[in-house]
């Protein structure tokens, strides 16, 4: 008899998943893949495009039958999802199936914070999460002359944790390069205490010694309340200047959901049988009771874990599903050089991380990792 898998996504996570369920499972199962447009962006590149190391239409992932042969690519757009029934609603129809992988990413939501929505379409602040986003946001710092620059991460949790500091620093480099740095101050302001908390105090003191080192100010342990025109309400009263605010805004799950999925640490599942959750709608935390980081390198090791759970769920053989807790992310600190952090955080009681000094070949190692997942992709 014929069985069907759902995978719901075609980002990082979902495409990988497809790619592996397909290898796995016999030829007369059916793999669907349910995107709303199988037009995306790798998440790695977006602080490049800001950057100007890298034109919007360069980093587009636009996966193409080719790309995934024996794969049902279905485009539409995802309304609900009734996880119990292993149901799908989508504005193309209703699909049920087997064995189901949400992959559906997370939401920004710039509504979330008084007045964040308004500076967002008044131009006064921009953001770096998407690919048109990230394009304005150069166009921005080029344009900016003088004044402060404040970075602010409006909510947690959020993608790419690096993502906020990286951001930072790779303005900084930006502005040298228009000759505006020394008449700009940046300013990094975050509700953690730390960058990175999830990795620890080590790496998180050493990430602000490379903003102190690079003239950025970090101020941690500040909420934000509300944005004003030129000005940051934070929580407590505490009132910060800006002339240009680049955000990271508050990211939600899919409304498809109505919430994060928890899943199991090492399997990925999620306590409906049959039901796995994967990349940033997924919800995994761990032995110190922190969030596993939403992340594309997760998402893409989770993708075949997922695969073999799914496979057994079937009744087919395979590997006992077991996610190793390894992950790595990259900080760019201008110049073309990079640090790397790199680790266990599934480790008890608390991820290991290792945080390597900033090299050019962990920028080489980024654009590497870059170009061999648009070439896989982009056929």
């Amino acid at each position: 008899m014929t069985k069907i898998v759902i995978v719901l996504g075609a980002g990082a996570g979902g495409l990988t998943a497809a790619e592996a369920l397909r290898e796995r499972l016999p030829a007369h199962d059916r793999v669907l893949l349910v995107d709303h447009s199988f037009d995306g962006v790798l998440g790695l590149s977006l602080l490049w495009v800001m950057r100007g190391w890298r034109t919007p239409e360069r980093v587009r992932v636009r996966p193409a039958p080719e790309s995934l042969p024996g794969v049902e690519m279905i485009k539409a757009s995802v309304q609900r999802v009734d996880v119990q029934a292993r149901r799908v609603h989508t504005d193309a129809g209703i699909l049920d199936c087997d064995a189901l992988v949400v992959a559906l990413g997370a939401d920004l939501d710039a509504g979330a914070v008084p007045g964040l929505a308004e500076a967002l379409d008044s131009g006064r602040a921009g953001e770096f999460y998407t690919l048109n986003g990230a394009a304005a946001m150069r166009e921005k710092l080029t344009d900016l002359r003088n004044g402060r620059l404040a970075v602010l991460v409006a909510g947690v949790p959020f993608k790419c944790p690096a993502a906020p500091f990286e951001g930072a620093l790779l303005a900084a480099d930006l502005l040298t390069e228009t000759g505006a740095r020394d008449r700009v101050t940046i300013d990094v302001f975050t509700p953690d205490p730390l960058p990175m908390p999830v990795a620890g105090q080590a790496v998180g003191q050493a990430l602000v010694g490379m903003l102190t080192q690079s003239g950025i100010g970090f101020h941690g342990q500040h909420a934000i309340e509300s944005v004003g025109d030129g000005e940051l309400l934070f929580a407590g009263g505490a009132r910060e200047r800006y002339d240009l605010l680049a955000v990271v805004p508050p990211h939600r799950p899919p409304a498809a959901l109505g919430g994060w999925l928890p899943v199991a640490p090492r399997t990925f599942a999620t306590e409906t049988a049959g039901v796995w959750a994967i990349g940033d709608a997924s919800a995994l935390i761990l032995p110190n009771g922190k969030p596993l980081p939403k992340a594309a390198v997760f998402a893409e090791g989770a993708a075949d874990v997922v695969a073999d759970g799914v496979a057994r769920h079937l009744g087919y053989q395979a590997p006992e599903p077991w996610f190793d807790g390894m992950g790595s992310c990259y900080i760019e600190l201008g110049d073309r050089v990079a640090a790397k952090g790199e680790g266990d955080f599934l480790r008890d009681p608390a991820p290991e991380v290792t945080l390597f000094d900033p090299s050019p070949l962990f920028h080489e190692e980024k654009a590497d990792q870059e170009g061999n997942w648009l070439k896989r992709w982009n056929a």
